[in-house]
Parts: structure tokens; C-alpha cells; sequence
């Protein structure tokens, strides 16, 4: 049995930020204190559990926080699952989780940012959520010693429209395509040097289409990222 909550304990939120800590690595995303002020200022602070009541374990996180208030926004600053967990619908859930607790609140659109060498949340971000791409950000964070093992931090800058969920391109429609690799996160252990590689060639090419004025609008798993006029 698995449900999601508010993290409304002293002892949840450190939960909360041994989780983080364990998925993230050495550099941490975000302290127990700041999770705490954000809980109490009521902002979206949540975990997910799996088990019997009594015998839960926190498998998942996700902390959101408010935009300037005239934009309706929050923006989602992490949310995690523990790699046993992956891969079963449980982080859609989080996010449909996120959704439905904005939408009661007045907000019409969550903001985030992603690695753009990592299929995997591509494909979940974009074509899963149907999340737009809005712009792309250059080494936006500094160097990460956890999520980018060492490498730049640069980023795709994400808007989920809550009530305009995103559809794929059409075939038609795509008129440039941009691969990636299928599992950089194992490329980053097995061969930084070629992980470091990719995130160059992306970089610069990612620059170009851009500057050619095309949009991203979308992924996929075959191709890579979709680009259209």
C-alpha cells in the first residue's frame, strides 16, 4: 500500500533529507532546515510511502514552492524516488499528486528544470506529463558533485501548463532532431570523459537550433528531442 503526504514532522522532514541526501549523493539538493521553513510557510513539501501503516518506509519526495504571486506559478525544485521504486508509475503519481494540490490553490503551472542527457526523465517530463520545453540554461547550477557527477549543470527549463497538457509533434511537423544517450547517468560512472563529451555536443547543438529560431517540442526515445518551426 502506498500513499503521499505532507511532511509536517521534525522527524519526516529529516527523513526527507536522508532520502535526498541517498539519491543525490554528496551534494546536497536541499537541507533539513529549509525543507522545514518551507513546509510550515506552506509551500508543497510531501513524501511517499509504501507499506502498512506502522511499517512504512519514505520511498519518494517532492518539494515545490510558490512563483511571484500575480503568475500563479510554483516552482518544483525536486522530486525523487529511490531507483528500486522507479519505473512503476509511482513518480507520475507524485506529479499528478503535485498537479491536483496546485490546481486546488489557484495555480495554473508548475516550473522545473532537467538534465537534458537523461532519457529517461526527457521521456517522462515531456511526452509522459506533456511538460513543455521553454529555454535552455548553461552550466545553471555550477558544477554538481551528486546529480552530474562532477560535470556542468546545464538545463532545460520546463513549464507544465496544468490545464494544457502538451501532445507530441507530428511527424510532419518535426523538422530537426536531436539524439541523446540512452542512460548517461551509467556513462557518468563507466566514462566521464565521453558523459563530459555529450554534454558539450549537446550544448553547441542545442545553441544552434535554437538560434535557428526552432522549438522543442518534444521527445523521443528513438529519435531524441523533436524540433519543429
Amino acid at each position: 500500500m502506498r500513499n503521499i503526504r505532507d511532511l509536517d514532522t521534525v522527524e519526516l522532514i529529516i527523513d526527507a533529507q536522508s532520502l535526498l541526501d541517498s539519491i543525490r549523493g554528496p551534494e546536497r539538493v536541499v537541507d533539513a532546515g529549509t525543507l522545514r521553513a518551507l513546509q510550515q510557510s506552506g509551500n508543497y513539501v510531501v513524501g511517499l510511502f509504501d507499506g502498512e501503516d506502522g511499517q512504512e518506509q519514505m520511498v519518494g519526495a517532492s518539494i515545490a514552492f510558490f512563483g511571484a504571486p500575480a503568475k500563479r506559478r510554483m516552482h518544483s525544485h525536486i522530486t525523487a524516488l529511490l531507483p528500486d521504486y522507479r519505473g512503476r508509475g509511482w513518480g507520475r503519481e507524485l506529479k499528478e499528486h503535485q498537479r491536483q494540490w496546485a490546481f486546488s490553490r489557484d495555480v495554473g503551472c508548475i516550473t522545473w528544470t532537467f538534465d537534458p542527457l537523461v532519457a529517461r526523465n526527457a521521456h517522462f517530463f515531456l511526452t509522459v506529463l506533456g511538460a513543455r520545453a521553454t529555454g535552455y540554461t548553461v552550466n545553471n547550477y555550477g558544477i554538481f558533485g551528486g546529480g552530474d557527477a562532477g560535470d556542468e549543470s546545464d538545463r532545460l527549463d520546463v513549464e507544465w501548463a496544468l490545464a494544457d497538457i502538451a501532445k507530441p509533434p507530428a511527424d510532419a511537423a518535426v523538422v530537426a532532431t536531436l539524439e541523446i544517450p540512452s542512460d548517461v547517468e551509467s556513462m557518468r560512472v563507466s566514462d566521464p570523459d565521453a558523459a563530459h563529451e555529450w554534454r558539450m555536443r549537446l550544448r553547441g547543438e542545442m545553441g544552434e537550433l535554437f538560434g535557428r529560431g526552432l522549438r522543442l517540442a518534444g521527445f523521443d526515445v528513438t529519435r531524441g528531442y523533436l524540433f519543429t518551426e
